[in-house]
């Protein structure tokens, strides 16, 4: 594999959609505040999300986890049981 393409392959995440949407509830913000520390728009977060594990990377899943200000525990629920920020 070259290096250009090696660095371009990112890890994709389980999710639980849901549980990632009462979170955002719950934690008082937005899915567009959200979208927008991804550096994309709400659409294309929705797009992404609505593909699960297909469209949500390691990346995507730590930022969110940061915006969020996740426990472990949340953290757990929502990527599959793993906490992305101690990886």
């Amino acid at each position: 594999m070259r290096e250009s393409t090696r660095s371009k392959v990112q890890t994709k995440m389980d999710i639980d959609i849901a549980r990632l949407k009462e979170t955002v509830i719950i934690k008082n913000t937005t899915m567009e505040a959200l979208a927008y520390e991804l550096g994309i728009n709400r659409s294309t977060l929705y797009r992404r999300l609505k593909k699960g594990s297909a469209g949500i990377t390691l990346r995507d899943a730590v930022i969110i986890s940061h915006a969020l200000r996740l426990s472990s525990q949340e953290e757990q629920g929502i990527f599959g049981g793993r906490n992305v920020t101690r990886m």
